[in-house]
């Protein structure tokens, strides 16, 4: 079972409103930086991708705000491949704090394109990314 470090954000003083409370909105960027670690732990960083000329837009975000951040909160994020099936990729998100309370629990979606706006079917254009997302998604699906 492949195994990978948890992302940790400190939440900023920039990412709180009025009240001190983090804005919703930042939950979602906390999820582009997770997955741009899981990504380079994976081997797959983004620039590697990019240099394949593989481009990954979010099709779909969802998040359930559970318990609110603060300022200088230490945020834990667990991410895993929910669901792959060669040309879409849904990943789960799962955020505590330092005490461990589930913050935000959150998904999102994507797709693979290329340069040109086309869809990849990964499977056959690069097996080997696809072999690495489908062994992550089954170990999900067994867990």
């Amino acid at each position: 079972m492949t195994s990978f470090s948890d992302y940790i954000h400190i939440v900023q003083y920039y990412e709180t409103d009025k009240m001190g409370i983090t804005h919703h909105s930042n939950y979602i960027r906390w999820m582009e930086e997770a997955r741009v670690d899981f990504l380079q732990q994976m081997g797959w960083d983004y620039a590697r991708l990019e240099s394949l000329g593989i481009s990954s837009p979010v099709t779909a975000v969802d998040c359930k705000y559970k318990i609110s951040t603060t300022f200088s909160d230490r945020i834990t994020i667990h991410v895993s491949v929910a669901e792959f099936n060669g040309v879409r990729l849904k990943l789960c998100y799962e955020m505590k704090n330092s005490d461990g309370q589930l913050v935000c629990q959150a998904h999102s979606e994507h797709c693979f394109m290329n340069r040109s706006g086309g869809f990849i079917r990964l499977k056959k254009d690069y097996p080997e990314f696809y072999k690495a997302l489908s062994d992550l998604a089954s170990q999900k699906a067994g867990a």
